[in-house]
């Protein structure tokens, strides 16, 4: 007998909707002192309103068993346009996460589908694809460890990740 884990999730569906004409390009707050924690000053771009990616919120949250990006990101993911947008040669590599319920492929697959649903968000708000490169590493890298709701949720993400 052979059985398998079903999920009701269409993975070919993609719920991202075109948001290009109401985007305000919301900041990302003010501004620290322009040196990461390395030592590393950052450098002010013009046109760039003075965020810097360390001071960007880079991480996106899902639902169990969805890749839909919910709408409290929505000014994270503008933010993050916003500097891509003011620094054409910044990339950015988007990386989908799944927690450990669900099968390797399954995860792997739903990891995708979620760094792409960033990457069409982005997209919308004017972000060039040479500028993105999504990838899943599915249940392989989790944030937290635990078997419980809390651990899950850490791990269910797309971490935006500034080359």
């Amino acid at each position: 007998l052979l059985a398998a884990c079903g999920s009701n999730v269409k993975l070919d569906e993609v719920p991202v909707s075109d948001r290009s004409g109401t985007a305000t390009g919301a900041g990302a707050g003010g501004q620290g002192s322009g040196v990461d924690p390395r030592g590393v000053a950052g450098v002010q771009v013009p046109g760039a309103g003075g965020a810097q990616p360390q001071q960007l919120q880079r991480i996106v949250y899902f639902d169990y068993d969805s890749f839909e990006v919910k709408p409290e990101f929505a000014s994270a993911l503008e933010a993050n346009a916003k500097y891509l947008n003011a620094n054409r040669t910044a990339r950015v590599g988007l990386e989908g996460h799944t927690d450990e319920r669900g099968g390797r492929e399954y995860n792997l697959a739903l990891g995708q589908k979620r760094a792409e649903a960033v990457r069409r968000a982005l997209s919308l708000l004017g972000v060039a694809d040479n500028q993105m490169e999504a990838v899943s590493f599915g249940e392989e890298k989790p944030a937290q460890t635990g078997a419980d709701e809390a651990a899950f949720s850490k791990n269910r993400r797309v971490e935006i990740n500034y080359r």
